[in-house]
Order: C-alpha cells, then sequence, then structure tokens
C-alpha cells in the first residue's frame, strides 16, 4: 500500500512537473526555438571555420558571422521572430561557404592529382622511350 502511495505521489509530481512545462513553453513560444535556432547557427559557423572558410569563402562566412551577430542581439533584446530569422539566414550561410570551402580543397585536391599523373606519365614515356628506339636500329 505504501509503494502505491508513492507511485501515486511520484505520478502527481510528473504531471504537475509537465504541466509548469507545457505552461512555460505556452507563454513565450518563440524564445526556446530562437534560442536554440541561434545556437544552431553558431555551430554551423563554427563548422565552416573549421573547414577553411574563413580562407576559401571569406566573403560568405563574414556574412554568416554578420547575421549571427545580429541574431545574438535580437536575441538579447528579446526580438525572438527576428534573432530565429537571422539565425536560419545565418546557418545557411554558413553552410553555403563551408560547401563552398570544401569545393575548393576538392579542385586543389584534383590539380594535384592531376600534376601527380602528368608527371607520372611522362616518367613513363621516358622510361619506354630507348627501348623503343634500341628496337627500331
Amino acid at each position: 500500500m505504501d509503494q502505491e502511495h508513492s507511485m501515486s505521489r511520484l505520478l502527481k509530481s510528473l504531471a504537475a512537473a509537465a504541466g509548469v512545462l507545457v505552461l512555460a513553453a505556452c507563454t513565450s513560444p518563440q524564445k526556446a526555438p530562437a534560442t536554440a535556432d541561434v545556437a544552431v547557427s553558431r555551430n554551423a559557423v563554427e563548422n565552416a571555420v573549421s573547414a577553411g572558410a574563413a580562407e576559401l569563402a571569406p566573403a560568405e562566412i563574414t556574412v554568416a558571422r554578420d547575421k549571427m551577430m545580429r541574431a545574438n542581439q535580437a536575441l538579447a533584446a528579446k526580438d525572438y521572430k527576428l534573432a530565429r530569422e537571422l539565425a536560419i539566414q545565418a546557418q545557411a550561410d554558413a553552410k553555403l561557404a563551408q560547401s563552398k570551402a570544401n569545393s575548393a580543397k576538392a579542385t586543389a585536391a584534383a590539380n594535384a592529382l592531376d600534376a601527380d599523373l602528368r608527371v607520372l606519365r611522362e616518367e613513363v614515356e621516358r622510361a619506354n622511350a630507348p627501348a623503343t628506339s634500341t628496337t627500331t636500329q
């Protein structure tokens, strides 16, 4: 019987806590999403910088950083709608910067591979050239 009473109290406490959370969510519907969106955009900018966007896509990462900064300012000013919009734009700009950086790296790697293959072909041709000239004489 004591366990049933404890279980009942626990369930009532959980229900009350859930109710408080629901009420809190209703009072500021934009705050939590805006905070989360700003955090996600900050992470996207950091990932883009780690991918080399500052060097390989400077214009795009500058725009992303600017929008992220403005989103933080809007969040501090409790303009959650503007903060969310700017955060989403900053995230998109950061992803673009990261994609451009990754593309530039892939292009550079492909160019380096082409150069290595060209050198290898030249070496193979030089190695085969004496063998062909001796057989014709």
